[in-house]
């Protein structure tokens, strides 16, 4: 429904009771734009509103339920569309013309449900439009509307007043030319009933209102739920703060994952409780054998030596304060979520040691030509040549490679390598022949035969990280001792701490190769 009021009503109640009593002046101007809720505009044309066919009902401020009479005359200008209607003889008829002489109402509002209509930017123009009814409400739209005075009914000749109304006196005056102010109106729906009335003021009813009226029904339920809707544009969030849950979807999100691919791939021991400093032992010198001479004669003289490698503990933590109210007030519980975040930093935290104590030890040999990142012949003659080394050297006794370490730049490298044929060589799903298999949305992987560990705690500026090794020269060590909380009485507060040591062992970085990009 577009409601659109007129301003300045005048009635005519002719002498006695067999005269009718009608009210008229501007139903709607036409070709006046008003700006809707929401921003949005609607405009009516002349000719939009039938000036023929069923008669609109006159209604009280647009409730079906209080039918007072109906329009018995419509003319359509180019101003806008002009009105007379006549007020039945009830008792609601009657309480309307003492509130219409008192001037306690003076303004209709019409209302029509438009059949054809365009869109002129975003401006809803009405062409043509069911005229529903027309109601007498309190206060118009369209405030500062010129209204005509016309006689409504042929009043009756007295001495005092002699001359009789002509025929063209009683037509509407064709020289109606209203000013009209812009007025607040509901957003226009295309496929709904559009309302341009005037806003009112509506308190919003309690619960216990709005049940007694559900189970009334009738009139009074009908009504609340039209008064509801019409003040649904004047509920704000901001003006009703205190009654708005604010609900929590799922889980609290936290971005950090809490993995720790170094220290996950070699394993982290445990380490003596007491003590700042430990000794971790290694074979330094090893023991000598050679063929015998002749028989008695004296065996290879050998040595055998352990070294002690000292391993200092570092101690690694943190620490927030949670107010009480905090406490006790958050749902869900804060502290689980304070420990779950302490727990996931602090793992990425040891990593990142590991994998800077890793680099820092491995040897640096063998030249890796970074432009050929994408050559798989590259990578397989570095990974060769660095086996190799790895094997021929005098302390490995004979150890090979299990493990490439790898930075996400060249983790991405490995994924994008192709043969001859441009397959992929590291295939999701393999044939028997592939070198190993791989995803976009795998980190762990098998790649020319050695487990893939990419951890994004190796540095990736440059050409990144690359280190060929096994998982048993390099060692961690680890004691977790967790979250304290202990309770501040002078703010009445939490202190919640984490605490852990952790250390790194190089034992033989004879093992371990990083490539020298060039």
């Amino acid at each position: 429904m577009i409601r659109m009021i007129a301003d300045s009503v005048t009635l005519d109640a002719a002498a006695g009771d067999e005269k009718p009593r009608t009210i008229s002046g501007i139903a709607v101007p036409y070709n006046v734009e008003a700006t809707v809720l929401g921003g949005s505009r609607v405009r009516i044309l002349q000719g939009a509103l039938p000036t023929d066919g069923p008669a609109p009902r006159l209604l009280e401020d647009h409730d079906t339920g209080r039918i007072v009479g109906k329009v018995t005359a419509r003319e359509d200008t180019p101003d806008g569309m002009l009105f007379e209607a006549q007020i039945a003889k009830t008792q609601a008829g009657d309480d309307l013309v003492e509130l219409l002489k008192m001037g306690a109402l003076d303004s209709v509002s019409v209302g029509i449900e438009a059949t054809d209509y365009e869109m002129d930017g975003r401006t809803m123009v009405v062409k043509a439009a069911n005229w529903e009814e027309l109601s007498v409400v309190y206060k118009p739209a369209f405030a500062g509307a010129q209204i005509t005075k016309i006689a409504a009914a042929e009043a009756e000749a007295t001495p005092d007043n002699p001359e009789t109304p002509t025929e063209q006196e009683n037509q509407v005056s064709e020289d109606i030319k209203p000013e009209v102010v812009e007025a607040a109106v509901q957003a226009p729906q295309p496929t709904a009933p559009i309302y341009a009335a005037a806003k009112k003021e509506f308190k919003l009813p309690s619960a216990s209102e709005w049940i007694a009226a559900a189970l009334e029904g009738g009139h009074r339920w009908h009504q609340m739920n039209e008064n509801i809707r019409a003040a649904a544009p004047d509920v704000t969030t901001t003006s009703n703060d205190g009654v708005l849950p604010e609900p929590i979807v799922g889980p609290v999100y936290n971005n950090y994952l809490g993995d720790r691919p170094v220290v996950d791939a070699f394993g982290a021991k445990a380490m003596p409780g007491t003590g700042k400093v430990f000794i971790r032992p290694s074979v330094s010198t090893h023991t000598s054998m050679a063929a015998q001479s002749s028989e008695l004669a004296t065996l290879q003289a050998g040595e055998f030596q352990v070294q002690e490698n000292q391993v200092t503990k570092s101690s690694y933590g943190g620490y927030v304060t949670v107010s009480e109210q905090v406490s006790d007030w958050s749902s869900p519980e804060i502290i689980d979520l304070i420990l779950q975040d302490m727990g996931r930093v602090y793992a990425d935290t040891v990593d990142n040691v590991a994998a800077d104590a890793l680099v820092a030890g491995a040897t640096t040999t063998g030249n890796f030509t970074a432009a050929n990142k994408g050559d798989a012949t590259e990578w397989l003659g570095w990974l060769y040549a660095n086996a190799a080394y790895i094997l021929e050297n005098a302390g490995n006794g004979g150890h090979l490679p299990t493990h490439m370490f790898v930075s996400a730049g060249n983790w991405e490298a490995l994924g994008k390598l192709e043969d001859g044929s441009g397959r992929p060589l590291f295939p999701q799903v393999g044939p028997m022949n592939a070198f190993g298999t791989t995803s976009p949305g795998t980190s762990n992987f098998v790649a020319f035969g050695l487990q893939v560990v990419v951890d994004t705690n190796f540095a990736n500026a440059g050409n990144g990280t690359l280190i060929l090794g096994d998982t048993t020269g390099f060692e961690i060590f680890e004691q977790t001792k967790g979250f304290l909380r202990v309770q501040d009485a002078t703010v009445r507060g939490t202190n919640i701490s984490w605490l852990a040591y952790f250390a790194t062992l190089m034992l033989d970085s004879g093992r371990y190769v990083k490539a020298n990009f060039v």
